[in-house]
């Protein structure tokens, strides 16, 4: 289980940026496929504050293993909801493909 702090925190059965439904996974695809801090806050203006980004960043930098665990906990989630909803082939091309470009570049 990862720790919280002011910029993260345990809901839902998931973590996201404190205080917003933004999935700290979004901040870690977007993060690691280069997007800066400012991008991220400008394609998720409900995290509040440039600030909360920039924390959840550093969050992110300081637990990579615990993230990776977690990013390993929603794919494995992401694997019993696809076998007990089906989805088109379409869908599960797409949902793929996203995943496969947000694992490209992991965290060092």
């Amino acid at each position: 289980m990862l720790p919280t702090n002011e910029y993260v925190e345990l809901g839902n059965g998931g973590y996201y940026v404190a205080g917003t439904r933004i999935g700290l996974d979004v901040v870690v695809y977007d993060f690691r496929r280069g997007r800066p801090a400012e991008a991220i806050f400008e394609a998720y203006p409900s995290i509040g504050s440039l600030a909360k980004v920039y924390g959840a960043i550093t969050f992110i930098l300081e637990h990579p293993a615990e993230v990776e665990e977690y990013l390993k906990d929603q794919d494995r989630l992401f694997e019993e909801v696809k076998a007990q909803y089906p989805m088109s082939q379409e869908m599960i091309d797409r949902f793929e493909r996203a995943r496969k470009e947000a694992s490209e570049t992991p965290l060092s």
